[in-house]
C-alpha cells in the first residue's frame, strides 16, 4: 500500500470542504524528516490560512475535524503554527506487513489503477563503433525506469532505436574503400571498423578544423580584442555604480577571450596531431575532400547503391553482435530494436504529409518547420535531399502511434539534445498527435577526475566494456583479499568470480543511478566500490548480512513465511524498520512521477540504516523468547526481500555471501 498517497487522498477530500480549489494542498503531506513529529507532517494549513485569511492553527483543527484517518493513524496532532502531525497506528503496520509477508510477489506494491501505455526510448548506440562510457547513463537509467514502470502495473514497451543508417556508416564504408585490412576485418571485424571509423573521423575534423574551424576562432579572437579595447575606453567613467557594471562588463569580456584562446589553442593541437604524424598527414593530403565524400557514400547508401548496400548488409550484423554482448552483461533486454534504417522508407512520405499540412516548407533549398518561439526552424530535409534525425525521429513517433497506441513515449538521451526534443514534441502536436504525452529523459554528463568529460588519456571516449572489466577487476581484488582475511575462507574461485561480476557491475550502475540525472557526476572506481556510503557494495553487504543470520540460526525462510508468527513492535528501532519497510510503494511512485531512480537508491539507503540501527538495539536469533525472534526474523526477511528487489529494479543483482 502506498501510505502517502492514501493520506494525500484523505487530505484531499478534508481540504475540499474548506475550500473548493484546496486539495492541490494536498500535495503538501510527506513523510516526517524526524520520528518525534510523527510518520508524516502535513503543512498545508499555512497557505490555505493565508489564503482564507485565517490563522493557520484554527485552519488545521478544522481540517483534523474534517480528516477521516482513525483506521490507520492515531489521532493527529497539531503543533507549532499549524503542522499536522500524523502516527501511523502499531496494529495497522503489523497488519500491512503481515499481508506483505503473505505475498512477496508484490511486498506491499499496489499496482496503479490507471495503468498506462508506455514506449520507453533508451540506450540508442550508434551501432558502427563499439559502446563507450557515454551510453551508460541512458543504458541503466531506462532500464531502471523500465522495470519499475512495469513493476506499479504500467504497459512498457522498451525500444532501442539504434543508430544504424547515418553518417556513421558513410565513414565506415568510405574507410574500408580505402583504408581497410581484410586480414584485420576476417580476424576482428567490430576492432578494423572501429579503427576505420577513427580514423576517418579524425581525417574528417581535420580538415574541417584546419579550414573552417581555426579560421572562424581566429577572427571571433580578433574582434573580440577590438570590442575590449573599446570597453577599456568606457570604464573612463566617473559615476561608481556605472563604473563598476563597466568593469564588471570587462571582467565577463576578458573572460571570454580566455576561453577563445584555450579553444583555439586545443583546435590547433587537433591538427598539430595529424601535423607531426607522417602517417596521418599523408592520408590527410591524399583525401583533402573526404567530408564531402563520406557524405557522398552516406547519400549512396540511403539511395539504394548496391555496392554500399552489400557493406551495410556486411558490416552490420558484427556491430550489433558487438552491441548485444554488451546488453547481455548488464542484464539489459529490449522488446525492439527497430534503428534508423527501418523507418528510412517512410521519410519521404513524412516531409510530403508535413508539406501538404502546411507545416513545412522550403527554405534556402531545405524542408523546415517553422515553429514559435524558436529563432532556428526544425529542418526535415536538406537541400541536397538528405533526410535528418529530425525526420527519422518523426516517423517513428509516426509508426509508434500507429503499432502501439502509447499514453506516453519517454526518451531518455542527454541533456544536449534537449533543443532537438523541444522542437521535435512541438512539430509532432503540430502534425495531429495531441494526446500523447511525450516526455525528455535528460541527463549529464559522466566526467573525470579533472571535472572534464571521462576520457582516456590519449583523449578519446573510455569503451564501456573496458570499463566494466576494470570495475569487475577490481571488485575479485577486494573480495579475494576480504575472503582471505577470514580464518576459514567461505567462497571457491567460482563463487569469488561471480560475486566480483555482481559487485563490479553493480557499482557502475548504482553510481550512477544514486545521482540526480540532470546532474553531472564524476567516475571513481574508489568511491563506486566503497563498503560504506550509498553504494551498491554497501546495499549487497547489507542483504548478504540480513540473509547469513538464516544461515547461522539454521532458519527455513518458506517454514517461517508460512507460521502463524506475528510482528511485535515494541523497539522503537523496530518500528522505525517496519515504516520503512512500507514506504517501498511510495519510493517506487517518487520515481516514476519524475522519472529520477535516484528516489530508489535514496530509500534503500534508508532502508539499509534502518536496519543497521534494528540490527544493533535489538537480538535476533537471541531475542528474549521464540514469539519475539520469529517477529525480528519476519522483520529481517522482508528487509532482505525488499533490498533484493529494489535493487533488481535497478538491474543489479545481490549476493548471497561476500
Amino acid at each position: 500500500m502506498n501510505v502517502l498517497a492514501e493520506l494525500r487522498l484523505r487530505f484531499r477530500t478534508a481540504l475540499e470542504t474548506l475550500d473548493s480549489a484546496a486539495g492541490e494542498y494536498a500535495d503538501m503531506v510527506m513523510p516526517s524528516q524526524d520520528a518525534k513529529f510523527g510518520d508524516y507532517q502535513a503543512n498545508c494549513a499555512m497557505p490555505l490560512g493565508k489564503r482564507l485569511g485565517k490563522p493557520p492553527r484554527d485552519i488545521a483543527a478544522q481540517l483534523v475535524e474534517q480528516l477521516e484517518v482513525s483506521d490507520l493513524c492515531e489521532s493527529p496532532e497539531i503543533a507549532g503554527p499549524g503542522f499536522i502531525n500524523l502516527k501511523l497506528k502499531d496494529n495497522w503496520l503489523v497488519g500491512k506487513l503481515r499481508n506483505t509477508v503473505s505475498d512477496p510477489q508484490q511486498l506491499g506494491i499496489v499496482p496503479t489503477e490507471q495503468p498506462k501505455m508506455v514506449v520507453l526510448d533508451f540506450s540508442s548506440p550508434n551501432v558502427a563503433k563499439p559502446m563507450h562510457v557515454g551510453h551508460i547513463r541512458s543504458t541503466v537509467i531506462g532500464d531502471a525506469l523500465c522495470r519499475i514502470l512495469r513493476q506499479l502495473g504500467h504497459r512498457v514497451i522498451s525500444d532501442n532505436h539504434i543508430g544504424d543508417w547515418g553518417t556513421q556508416f558513410g565513414m565506415i564504408i568510405y574507410g574500408y574503400k580505402h583504408f581497410a585490412d581484410e586480414a584485420a576485418l576476417d580476424q576482428d571485424a567490430v576492432g578494423e571498423l572501429s579503427r576505420l571509423y577513427k580514423l576517418v573521423n579524425q581525417l574528417v575534423e581535420y580538415h574541417d578544423t584546419r579550414d573552417r574551424k581555426i579560421p572562424e576562432v581566429e577572427q571571433q579572437v580578433v574582434d573580440q580584442v577590438e570590442r575590449l579595447e573599446q570597453m577599456h575606453d568606457a570604464t573612463e567613467i566617473e559615476e561608481p555604480k556605472e563604473y563598476k557594471k563597466a568593469a564588471k562588463r570587462l571582467r565577463q569580456a576578458e573572460g571570454q577571450l580566455v576561453d577563445l584562446r584555450k579553444n583555439l589553442d586545443s583546435l590547433r593541437s587537433k591538427v598539430a596531431a595529424v601535423e607531426e604524424d607522417s602517417a596521418l598527414a599523408e592520408k590527410a593530403a591524399a583525401h583533402p575532400q573526404i567530408g564531402t565524400a563520406v557524405l557522398g557514400e552516406t547519400a549512396a547508401l540511403h539511395a539504394g547503391d548496391e555496392t554500399n548496400q552489400k557493406l551495410w548488409d556486411r558490416f552490420l550484423p558484427a556491430c550489433l553482435q558487438s552491441i548485444e554482448e554488451v546488453y547481455d552483461r548488464l542484464g539489459v533486454t529490449f522488446d525492439h530494436a527497430l534503428g534508423e534504417s527501418f523507418y528510412q522508407p517512410r521519410l519521404g512520405a513524412v516531409v510530403e504529409d508535413l508539406t501538404q499540412q502546411g507545416l513545412a516548407r522550403e527554405s534556402d533549398g531545405a524542408i523546415c518547420v517553422f515553429l514559435e518561439n524558436y529563432d532556428a526552424p526544425f529542418i526535415v530535409q536538406k537541400k541536397d535531399g538528405a533526410f535528418l534525425y529530425a525526420t527519422t525521429d518523426l516517423a517513428t513517433v509516426q509508426y509508434r502511434v500507429e503499432q502501439w497506441q502509447p499514453d506516453v513515449i519517454v526518451y531518455v538521451v542527454d541533456h544536449r539534445q534537449s533543443l532537438h526534443f523541444e522542437q521535435l514534441f512541438a512539430t509532432v502536436r503540430l502534425w495531429g498527435h495531441k494526446d500523447i504525452s511525450l516526455e525528455h529523459v535528460s541527463f549529464g554528463t559522466v566526467l573525470g577526475e579533472d571535472g572534464r568529460p571521462y576520457k582516456t588519456r590519449s583523449g578519446t571516449a573510455v569503451g564501456l566494456s573496458g570499463l566494466l572489466d576494470e570495475a569487475v577487476s577490481r571488485a575479485h581484488k577486494i573480495v579475494s583479499e576480504n575472503d582471505d582475511a577470514r580464518d576459514t575462507p567461505l567462497l571457491s574461485a567460482a563463487e569469488r568470480k561471480q560475486v566480483a561480476e555482481r559487485i563490479g557491475l553493480g557499482a557502475i550502475k548504482y553510481a550512477d543511478l544514486a545521482h540526480n540525472r540532470t546532474s553531472d557526476y564524476v567516475f571513481s572506481y574508489d568511491k563506486m566500490l566503497a563498503m560504506n556510503g550509498n553504494t551498491a557494495a554497501y546495499m549487497q553487504y547489507s542483504y548478504a548480512r540480513v540473509r547469513s543470520i538464516f544461515d547461522r540460526g539454521d532458519v527455513d525462510v518458506a517454514t517461517l513465511r508460512n507460521s502463524p508468527a506475528t510482528i511485535q513492535l515494541g523497539e522503537p528501532s523496530e518500528r522505525a524498520l517496519a515504516v520503512a519497510l512500507l514506504r517501498f510503494g511510495e519510493a517506487l511512485q517518487r520515481v516514476v512521477s519524475d522519472y529520477r531512480p535516484n528516489h530508489l537508491t535514496a530509500y534503500l539507503f534508508e532502508l539499509a540504516s534502518a536496519y543497521s540501527s534494528f540490527f544493533e538495539h535489538c537480538p535476533v536469533l537471541k531475542a528474549e523468547n521464540d514469539q519475539l525472534r520469529n517477529s525480528r526474523l519476519l522483520l529481517c526477511d522482508l528487509t532482505a526481500q525488499t533490498i533484493a528487489r529494489g535493487l533488481n529494479l535497478l538491474g543489479i543483482e545481490v549476493v548471497e555471501r561476500m
